[in-house]
């Protein structure tokens, strides 16, 4: 009896490590898409990836966060809802920490749906001003506190800034720069080189977008990574490749 109960035991953990194990077995053997994909940048750098519905198409959205000596700060939120739990968890499990601040890159659904619910858990949440204004009109989720203008963080050994460059894919997307590691974080307004077309444009500023694309590149030079929106970030030509998009829709449309 004292034998098999132990058995029980050995099974029961071996079972709760790999429902916490599962998350980061992001891409190995696997023929369908994860609910939640994490997959190690470089360092202390992360990218979590999550599935939602646009245009009867599932899509992918990447976020990325940085683990810390004093916690981990998450750049923008999962766009499935049912996995906002699932990567707190995910992260607690795999670096012993937790989620202190959250920074949103613009109002859309894909990058501020769970800025309620990291609020309501303790974690820090951010937007700009203008993100904000339009959360609030639109009667999205919203941050706790506001950033006026360009901002440096400095959290535990990393320091890094946000950055407004123009519209774009929306009026108020920002860019994250890690001036150290040469990352930057582009969002939605950066498009991957997997992209064929310019996607989301219903608040788009397509006359701008070329200008503000080029303002990132004047600013921040020779990125080792662009942290793309949605699809592949493992290509340094994603700026260039969006240049490329923006230029033919506008010659498309004649615009």
């Amino acid at each position: 009896m004292l034998t098999q109960l132990n058995r029980l035991k050995q099974f029961y953990r071996a079972f709760v490590f790999a429902i916490f194990l599962f998350p980061f077995n992001c891409t190995f053997g696997q023929t369908r898409k994860l609910k939640l994909e994490i997959s190690h940048l470089k360092g202390d750098f992360y990218i979590f990836t999550t599935h939602n519905f646009y245009k009867g198409n599932s899509i992918p959205a990447n976020g990325m966060y940085l683990v810390t000596d004093s916690g981990v700060v998450m750049f923008d939120t999962p766009w499935d809802t049912t996995q906002f739990q699932p990567l707190l968890d995910s992260i607690k499990f795999k670096h012993h920490k937790e989620v202190v601040i959250c920074i949103a890159t613009h109002s859309h659904k894909d990058k501020t749906a769970g800025l309620e619910f990291l609020k309501e858990r303790g974690v820090q949440t951010f937007t700009t001003k203008q993100t904000d204004e339009i959360s609030k009109r639109k009667g999205e989720k919203r941050a706790e506190f506001l950033m006026e203008k360009d901002t440096f963080f400095s959290v535990g050994q990393y320091k890094f800034q946000t950055y407004y460059a123009g519209p774009g894919h929306t009026a108020d997307n920002i860019v994250i720069w890690f001036n150290t590691d040469k990352i930057l974080y582009g969002g939605c307004l950066v498009k991957s080189v997997e992209a064929t077309d310019l996607g989301n444009l219903e608040e788009a500023n397509v006359n701008e977008w070329v200008a503000t694309i080029k303002n990132i590149q004047a600013k921040f030079k020779n990125p080792t990574f662009i942290i793309t929106g949605h699809q592949s970030w493992m290509s340094k030509n994603s700026l260039n490749h969006t240049l490329k998009l923006i230029k033919a829709y506008k010659a498309k449309n004649n615009t």
